[in-house]
């Protein structure tokens, strides 16, 4: 099950931890209020092409989105993409909603919104719906290996 494969690359990452579950939600900000973190505090992770079977993770804060001017700049590449639904599970194992970069098919490169640099709780998926696993940024930023950078706008 994705939810385990999550915890224990959460585990192997040997960051503290905690995992939240809660039911059904219907947003963002519902998600954010069930994890009992505020909006800007929930990170979304997005899958992003480069080019054909090369992917990135890119970390979001909840108040935010991705600037593809910004990020294109960063990764010196003049075209980016979002997969489908599809292509995004078939590549992480997980469903949109869930994604994390714990425990993914791929050990995908992550670049996470300078956002992070800052110590603080935030939560990321948990590889399953209504699962998140709260953890500090930095902690995050550092077990994933991440590019921290300038790559978002407000939402």
């Amino acid at each position: 099950m994705s939810e385990e494969r999550a915890v224990a690359a959460l585990e192997a990452a040997g960051i503290p931890f905690e995992i939240k579950r809660h039911g059904q939600v219907g947003s963002l900000a519902e998600a954010a209020a069930a994890r009992g973190v505020q909006p800007a505090k929930l990170i979304k992770t997005m899958v992003v092409r480069r080019a054909d079977g090369d992917f990135l993770f890119v970390l979001v804060p909840g108040d935010r989105q991705i600037s593809w001017p910004k990020l294109r700049a960063l990764l010196g590449v003049s075209r980016l993409s979002m997969p489908n639904k599809d292509v995004a599970f078939e590549v992480t194992g997980y469903e949109r909603g869930t994604i994390t970069p714990f425990g993914s098919f791929h050990r995908w490169p992550v670049v996470a919104d300078s956002r992070l640099s800052e110590p603080g709780l935030v939560s990321i998926g948990g590889g399953a719906h209504g699962v998140g696993a709260t953890v500090d940024a930095v902690d995050l930023t550092t077990a994933l290996d991440a590019t921290v950078a300038d790559v978002t706008d407000p939402a």
